[in-house]
């Protein structure tokens, strides 16, 4: 499922991944090799995600002596267990459509 705002893609499942990321490593460029990303495309993909909402989803705190962090925000969290209580529902209403498409996909 994807939520657009416009031309861009407010929340997808790459963007619920990411912050699912951040908030087990507390730091976007952890989050992002985790996920096999760039840190400028995580950087981004939160940045995007931030602006396409009323209030911000990650927080970050610029590195010191120890480093910054980031940190999932009320907003932050109550989306990821949102969007996978959706997909959750939405895969349960599909089961028997789902899993007759994808007898017709080849292995």
């Amino acid at each position: 499922m994807r939520v657009t705002v416009g031309e861009a893609i407010a929340v997808g499942p790459g963007k619920v991944a990411l912050l699912e990321a951040v908030e087990a490593h507390r730091s976007i460029s952890a989050a992002a090799k985790a996920l096999g990303m760039s840190y400028r495309r995580a950087w981004l993909l939160v940045d995007e995600l931030n602006r396409s909402l009323k209030e911000p989803a990650v927080t970050a705190a610029a590195g010191g002596v120890h480093g910054g962090g980031t940190e999932l925000t009320d907003v932050g969290r109550q989306l990821i267990v949102l969007y996978r209580r959706i997909e959750e529902r939405a895969m349960s209403a599909c089961e028997e459509d789902i899993r007759r498409l994808t007898a017709l996909v080849s292995a």
